[in-house]
């Protein structure tokens, strides 16, 4: 979904303290919709893209306090801190060549070859195009980065078992 005039707002607003504190902005969304209005900021640290619960925290600190000063949202809303998780957005271009190779999910804001959803493996990301090798047809698909309105990585037994492994590994 295309970030709102707000969103982007918020984006140059959060970016620059995440930035010196080690994390990358993934997205901010602003739902405006529902109750409690609520305001979330998906980040990860820079070095390794973990997030734990107290960097949530250390990042919640910080923005809450910059967010009380600078006031873009009028009104009460609830700020959520989170971490993108395996089934992680894909949002920048960089998403998209850091994650080539893994099946996704995605939805285009207008239809393409009779379609506007896309379930398979991305193969790549060039010249501001999103390649994904459908699961049920077996050809490729082209996305323009222009007409995504959302994606997502899809979590696989390959994916559980990689995490689990690395779990045990850091026990050790």
């Amino acid at each position: 979904m295309p970030a709102t005039e707000l969103e982007l707002q918020i984006e140059s607003l959060v970016r620059p303290p995440l930035d010196a504190m080690g994390f990358t902005l993934v997205r901010v969304r602003f739902l405006d919709g529902k109750s409690p209005r609520t305001l979330q900021i998906m980040a990860e640290r820079t070095k390794d893209g973990s997030m734990s619960m107290e960097d949530c925290v250390t990042v919640n600190n910080a923005i809450s306090t910059l967010l009380d000063v600078e006031d873009p949202i009028q009104g009460e809303y609830n700020l959520e801190i989170s971490s993108p998780g395996m089934d992680r957005p894909l949002v920048r271009p960089v998403d998209f060549e850091k994650y080539t190779g893994y099946k996704i999910k995605l939805t285009a804001t207008e239809t393409i070859d009779g379609r506007k959803r896309f379930k398979g493996k991305l193969t790549g990301f060039k010249d501001d195009t999103i390649y994904i090798e459908l699961t049920e047809e077996k050809i490729e698909a082209q996305v323009p980065y222009s007409k995504l309105d959302h994606a997502n990585i899809i979590i696989t037994d390959e994916m559980l078992k990689a995490q689990l492994k690395q779990k045990k590994q850091h026990a050790n």
